[in-house]
């Protein structure tokens, strides 16, 4: 139950007051500009958005295609109806192209009209902070990362092993990438303010909600305000690019037996939407084809729930809550990013109290119905992951400036924008960090990887849907639902003794903990104590059986044995006699193109329903 002290989050039934009357005709005027502009430059007919080309079910690989935009428009598409490009859509990143996106994302969230109507709005909450250290996973299997010190909380990617200083040192990944029934990982940022809570991926076969839930993990600051996220609330499902390995997850909020293998999962969700300290709540979908509040045609009709902002009901009494007054503010300003005008936004009313057995058993539902607000946000699965993971983020973005929450993000909010935030930086490490992988570009397959026979692995990684899963006397590396490389391990004691390499790189000395990715721009060299040697893995150099104390150079390497496809990212492992002491990487410096290898939505089991 919510705190009594704690205000609801909407007492007279708005975010913010009515404007004076002295705004109404420039509004007008402006609107009349903009309905013009609209008709002289508008397309003809819309199009079908884009679609994915689809691959056979159960695959791993993804399918070739244009990676920049969508490859070929919907099936009602007609020949003259074209697709816009990204070049050519109407929706660029908010503040212009060129322009850097943390500025722009916290230039909207603290602009005059914003300033204006928070400093009109009185009745926002001030959620209590959620705490200012990092945590572990709890004792209920709930992985937890707090926010930082003076309600600022930096992206998880910005301490990365890839530090820009090349002598910044290795810091824990922030994601524990154990894959168990019932875990997820809950990332809380900012402290002081309202707080909106975001969950992805309660079911797996709908890439864009938890790849944008993701995104809002790792890429994201929040400044003012309280953001929780739960990225990966059916992770095993995600990784098996099915709708529920057990059942809709969805229609489990209801009731549910005790036997069932998701009750554990189901009751800790619940205590989080439950938590005092949460403010509004939003559940990112995939939705098939568009919705429309009257039929248009076979994709376009009330029967569809892509594009759609779904609501139980107009409004809440406990707490007083307008839900469709909300939802319409939102939808106007999302519809303001369209990338064409047929991905138009609509409210859809489920009307779920009259009768909607389906829907009486989602988590909407449940949370409405214990006095949260909360909304289902679908995205089109007509679209490529990147195309619906916008979508997401712009619905999310824009009931953050509703509620006050202030925010930057450090990529632009452009398709291609979000496509290269899902797939670069992709790190994981184990083994107290003596092994680590860089991911980005990675080769299909991975040999004779360090491994020891006993102990705790102690997986992390950098983004919260990449997590090594078992897979025969291999691993295979998953990434949301689809799988970026395959291990095979070569086991042997490990010695942890060592807590640094000595390098020279570039000419400079510098020292070097395992699991570090070191930038190296002509050429390094290792020195290690005695009985200690280096094996670079690929080197042609080695002197008496080891590279300790020889200067390398990339053409010292054969191509072959390198991490990724480009040959620019060598393993340097370090042992001390037959003991694997760790390993470090060293990167020539060409940042792969993350574009070349999307993470588009495939053909599988994914279902037409709706959420």
């Amino acid at each position: 139950m919510r705190a009594p002290q704690k205000p609801a989050l909407k007492r007279a039934g708005r975010f913010f007051p009515a404007r004076t009357a002295g705004l109404i005709v420039p509004a007008v005027l402006c609107a009349v500009v903009v309905c013009i502009a609209v008709l002289r430059y508008a397309p003809g007919p819309f199009p079908e958005p884009p679609r994915h080309d689809l691959q056979a079910a159960g695959t791993d690989t993804l399918p070739a295609a244009n990676t920049d935009a969508p490859s070929a428009a919907g099936p009602e598409a007609t020949a003259n109806n074209t697709v816009p490009s990204p070049a050519q859509g109407a929706a660029p990143d908010r503040a212009g192209a060129g322009e850097n996106a943390a500025a722009r994302s916290s230039a909207s969230a603290h602009g005059p009209q914003a300033n204006l109507e928070r400093a009109q709005s009185r009745d926002i909450p001030q959620a209590s902070a959620p705490g200012t250290q990092a945590r572990q996973a709890d004792d209920d299997g709930t992985h937890q990362a707090s926010a930082g010190a003076h309600g600022t909380t930096a992206s998880p990617l910005q301490n990365l092993p890839p530090a820009a200083s090349e002598n910044a040192p290795a810091a824990r990944l922030p994601f524990n990438c154990t894959v168990d029934a019932g875990r997820f990982n809950l990332l809380k940022m900012g402290e002081e303010g309202p707080t909106l809570l975001v969950i992805g991926g309660i079911q797996g076969d709908e890439p864009g909600g938890f790849s944008a839930a993701a995104l809002l993990a790792s890429h994201y600051r929040i400044h003012k305000g309280s953001v929780w996220v739960v990225p990966d609330l059916n992770f095993p499902s995600i990784l098996q690019r099915s709708r529920g390995l057990f059942g809709d997850m969805n229609r489990k909020f209801a009731a549910l037996a005790p036997s069932d293998p998701e009750y554990d999962t189901i009751a800790r969700i619940k205590s989080i939407l439950l938590d005092s300290d949460v403010d509004l709540i939003l559940n990112l979908h995939d939705g098939s084809g568009f919705y429309r509040p009257t039929w248009e045609g076979p994709l376009h009709n009330p029967k569809r729930w892509g594009q759609s902002l779904i609501i139980d009901q107009e409004k809440m009494s406990v707490p007083p809550f307008l839900l469709q007054e909300t939802a319409g503010h939102v939808e106007v300003e999302v519809n303001r990013a369209l990338l064409h005008p047929g991905h138009r936004y609509y409210i859809h009313n489920t009307l779920t109290a009259l009768g909607n057995t389906e829907m009486e058993k989602t988590l909407s539902w449940f949370s409405v119905s214990n006095g949260k607000p909360a909304f289902g946000i679908e995205a089109s699965k007509e679209f490529t992951t990147e195309y619906r993971s916008y979508y997401h983020l712009n619905v999310v973005e824009a009931f953050m400036r509703r509620m006050g929450i202030a925010f930057d993000r450090d990529f632009p909010l452009t398709p291609e924008g979000v496509l290269r935030a899902l797939n670069s930086d992709l790190i994981l490490t184990a083994f107290n960090d003596r092994l680590v992988l860089l991911l980005d570009n990675v080769r299909p397959v991975l040999t004779r990887i360090p491994f020891p026979h006993r102990g705790s692995r102690g997986f992390r990684s950098s983004k919260p849907l990449l997590a090594p899963v078992q897979d025969g006397e291999g691993w295979r590396v998953a990434y949301g639902n689809r799988t970026l490389t395959r291990i095979q391990p070569e086991y042997m004691e490990f010695d942890e003794s060592p807590a640094s390499f000595d390098l020279l790189v570039d000419g400079r000395r510098r020292k070097v903990s395992p699991g570090e990715i070191v930038r190296v721009a002509g050429t390094f060299q290792v020195d290690v104590p005695a009985g200690c040697r280096v094996n670079a893995i690929g080197a042609q150099k080695e002197v008496r059986g080891s590279e300790a104390g020889v200067r390398l150079r990339r053409q010292d390497f054969m191509p072959r044995f390198s991490m990724d496809k480009d040959a620019f990212v060598y393993r340097i492992e370090v042992y001390r006699g037959k003991a694997f002491a760790g390993m470090f990487l060293v990167d020539f410096g060409r940042a792969p193109d993350p574009r070349r290898d999307p993470m588009t939505a495939v053909a599988g089991p994914e279902s037409a329903l709706g959420r």
